[in-house]
């Protein structure tokens, strides 16, 4: 790779434009509910979410940040109304949850819900312990449709977690209402800040209207009650940084270990300089690049055993080490997958296993070649093989989309449906059941087939215009940013961040046992 080439230089500043556009929009997460409403809580006396989460943290740790676009696109807040992530507490690497009481109060909204959902599934995965810094009105009640049915899970997510022996801890520093009343009521440990948590099912207004009682917050929900009277409460904090302290100490009793491998020692940073990532994805995404050039700027000493190199180029697959855990990596090279590639990585996935090796899939794919010579040649049964293989392996996979992620190529290469332990996007990637000039091109032919069949005339200017709207529909759909607001990646990253994302991710997942399958049920042949 040449970093002085013209080619070079127009990836690195498209590269670095999409990544000021995903700075603001991140701001717009960190923001909260506002100027007006982060005044309003610290006039309170309160910390902000964030705030929350580094006291909480070990000093100088990192903090993984999952999710953080979540509700991008949509009328709720950038961000969903929580901070989730994975951070080190007491040296120890655990999920953290925190409400952002300047938006609504911390309300729930159905992006909060699925962004819980989805800390909570990744915290069972990889077996870590969760911390809920809890303030939150409960739910968003004009989407109440759309939270109260599937909010169940997050309770239910919590009993789960205890009976797996993956402790929980909810830290309440205000109101937890409502359905949120059952947080802290199904954590193993429950820490409530003196005067200001308040936790009851329903407040003195709804116990008026129900029952005709009068009561006030404190003989009601408040911290001392639950601490003296109820029991509710198994520690009660001076203040948030009192409560913050507690936690720690919680955390620290965890007597926690980890039960996968350790990583290996001794081992160099990537001998070619992570910045070159920034120039290597052309910004037309029909333009390929090697992804070797990827690889040897995100593996330990820049050291690649290729497996398989002659067979099937368009599919790179081999084993590097990452931060000193082993891993085998799959990636797109020329984007179409071939009947060839298909077959190799069933067998690179299978020797994975065999040897419980992570894998990790570096996304650019315009999906599985079609055509007559490739049907004949059976495409379909040996994309289903490797499909397979990816369905059944067990090892912990984890995805990078760098550029395209179309069709069932996103599926063989491992996307969200297949249950990746984390999937990761850079600001290049898209993703779609294919590329929006195929897709209107394909609807084009089906409408002139059809005007045709009822020997109609077919307008050229309607067919331009509808094909416009359909490009422009799909690249919208298909562009990182929407999909990180739906929940579909944990995240769009720096390239320049990917091994260390990567090593946390690694080393998150070493908290549970890495073991690969014993079986792959039937391949087609």
């Amino acid at each position: 790779m040449d970093a002085n080439a013209p080619e070079f230089g127009a990836n690195r500043d498209a590269m670095l434009a999409k990544l000021a556009a995903l700075e603001a929009e991140h701001a717009k997460a960190v923001a909260g509910g506002g100027e007006k409403y982060v005044q309003r809580h610290r006039e309170r006396g309160k910390l902000m979410a964030r705030e929350r989460v580094e006291l909480l943290l070990d000093e100088d740790s990192p903090f993984l940040e999952l999710s953080p676009l979540a509700a991008w696109g949509t009328d709720y807040q950038v961000g969903g109304s929580v901070v989730t992530g994975i951070g080190v507490v007491e040296g120890v690497e655990c999920m953290v949850v925190a409400n952002d009481p300047t938006v609504k109060g911390g309300a729930s909204n159905p992006s909060s819900l699925k962004k819980g959902l989805r800390a909570a599934e990744i915290a069972a995965q990889n077996r870590l312990p969760t911390v809920n810094l809890v303030e939150s009105g409960g739910a968003d009640l004009p989407a109440q449709k759309e939270i109260f049915i599937p909010g169940g899970a997050t309770f239910r997510n919590l009993t789960q977690a205890s009976a797996d022996r993956l402790p929980t801890v909810a830290l309440v520093f205000g109101n937890s209402t409502a359905g949120g009343a059952y947080l802290p009521g199904m954590s193993d440990y429950v820490v409530m800040v003196k005067e200001r948590a308040k936790v009851f099912l329903g407040g003195p207004p709804l116990v008026k209207m129900a029952t005709g009682e009068e009561s006030d917050d404190e003989s009601l929900g408040g911290a001392e009650m639950h601490a003296r009277v109820s029991g509710l409460a198994d520690y009660l904090a001076a203040d948030e940084e009192d409560a913050i302290r507690i936690g720690r100490r919680i955390v620290r009793r965890l007597n926690w270990r980890k039960q996968g491998p350790a990583p290996r020692t001794g081992y160099g940073e990537p001998v070619h300089d992570p910045e070159d990532l920034l120039g290597i994805v052309p910004e037309d995404l029909k333009v390929p690049f090697d992804p070797r050039e990827v690889i040897a700027r995100i593996v330990d000493d820049s050291d690649f055993d290729e497996f398989k190199p002659l067979y099937g180029p368009s599919l790179v697959t081999g084993w590097a080490s990452l931060h000193g855990y082993p891993v085998g990596i799959l990636a797109n090279a020329r984007g179409v997958l071939f009947s060839e590639e298909s077959q190799k990585a069933t067998q690179f996935i299978q020797l994975a296993n065999q040897t419980d090796t992570p894998l990790i899939f570096l996304h650019n794919t315009t999906g599985y070649m079609v055509g007559r010579e490739y049907e004949q040649g059976g495409i379909i049964k040996h994309g289903a093989m490797m499909i397979n293989a990816v369905s059944n392996s067990r090892v912990p996979h984890l995805s990078v989309l760098m550029g395209a992620s179309y069709g069932a190529g996103h599926y063989g290469m491992c996307g969200r449906a297949y249950g990746p332990r984390f999937l990761f996007a850079w600001p290049s990637a898209k993703s779609a059941v294919m590329g929006p000039q195929q897709l209107a091109g394909v609807l084009s032919i089906v409408a002139r087939q059809a005007a045709a069949a009822r020997g109609q005339d077919y307008s050229e200017e309607n067919d331009a215009a509808m094909r416009a709207m359909v490009e422009g529909q799909i690249e919208a759909e298909s562009l990182p940013m929407f999909l990180s607001g739906m929940l579909y990646d944990d995240g769009i990253i720096d390239p320049r961040d990917t091994r260390t994302v990567l090593g946390l991710s690694l080393s998150a997942i070493a908290n549970g046992p890495v073991r690969g399958t014993d079986g792959f049920g039937v391949f087609r042949m």
